[in-house]
């Protein structure tokens, strides 16, 4: 354990490793990818699939380490005891930081299939991320704008069609899917410009989800509803590295994905009036939650610990 360095060392250390950890994998990764797009055999792609996934578990596992080498955290986390890796999820969440992203990594590693984000369909073009994400199977979407759609009314719903196919691979693979339901990061100032009504949060967008919800539903079993806070108050992802962050609380609750929640939401002002509602009402208890978890800042306890993160925290970690 570093953590006795002074946090602007320990800063440069996790830049370093982090650094190193991203071209190692990613050098592999791509190689890898590029061999998946050059040779279509199923059985080969389905080899690389594995080489894939497991490189970028390591590369998860490698951040979750440098954070343990450099750094003394209180992880609290409660509710990830009933997950399963084989099974399909959309992930939701709160979402304050950059550093979120590497907490939901760490605290479903070994728990749940390797998390995806939607993309737009643009994205596969971007140089070198772009084969990345298509030989990791990260779902891509195409949209249309209502104003394209008024234009072309005749392709009303084809955007949905489209990454429905796109997503049939996930019948048989296990898949878990995020979604920052607020769009972007919560700041006092977001809130106030959005007269958002809740006191930690702001307004979901429910359309994101709902497209979700209608382009791979059915092959959805749950939804892991997550919430994170920051005791000591939200910081940046350079603070993290320098270990200003000493204390993470994440409650997750799991949810069935039902069938009236599966509906079209951009052509049915019904179903869109009940999705928003649920929504609604869904955020409202995480603002809520957010408080007590705020106001009860009780003694973290190993069996808090997912079963990941505890494999690399034997023993119960405390502020410094």
């Amino acid at each position: 354990m570093l953590s006795f360095l002074p946090g602007i060392i320990r800063g440069i250390l996790a830049s370093i490793m982090a650094f190193l950890n991203i071209i190692v994998l990613c050098s592999i990764l791509f190689c890898i990818a590029f061999l998946k797009f050059i040779i279509p055999f199923k059985f080969w792609r389905k080899l690389c699939d594995t080489i894939l996934i497991f490189i970028s578990t390591t590369w998860v596992r490698n951040n979750t380490l440098i954070a343990k080498l450099l750094h003394r955290i209180n992880w609290d986390v409660q509710g990830v005891e009933t997950l399963d890796k084989n099974e399909w999820y959309i992930v939701i969440s709160n979402h304050q930081t950059w550093v979120d992203i590497p907490v939901l990594q760490t605290i479903f590693l070994g728990r749940i299939p390797f998390l995806k984000f939607f993309l737009k369909k643009e994205l596969i073009w971007v140089p070198m991320l772009g084969i990345a994400w298509w030989a990791l199977d990260f779902p891509f979407m195409k949209r249309y704008s209502q104003k394209f759609l008024r234009k072309y009314p005749h392709l009303k719903g084809k955007d949905i069609e489209i990454t429905r196919k796109a997503c049939q691979k996930f019948k048989t693979k296990p898949v878990s899917v995020m979604n920052f339901m607020e769009g972007t990061r919560f700041t006092k100032t977001k809130k106030e410009k959005q007269n958002s009504p809740y006191k930690h949060l702001l307004k979901p967008k429910a359309g994101g989800i709902a497209f979700v919800f209608g382009s791979m539903g059915e092959h959805l079993n749950s939804i892991v509803d997550v919430t994170i806070t920051y005791p000591e108050g939200v910081r940046n992802v350079w603070e993290f590295m320098c270990g200003k962050i000493t204390h993470i609380k994440v409650r997750v609750q799991t949810r069935p994905v039902t069938q009236d929640l599966l509906g079209d939401y951009f052509n049915d002002p019904v179903f869109r009036e009940n999705f928003q509602i649920w929504v609604n009402e869904l955020w409202e208890k995480k603002d809520n939650d957010i408080g007590e978890m705020l106001l009860h800042n009780s003694e973290v306890r190993l069996e808090h610990f997912p079963k990941a993160v505890a494999s690399e925290y034997p023993q119960k970690a405390c502020g410094g």
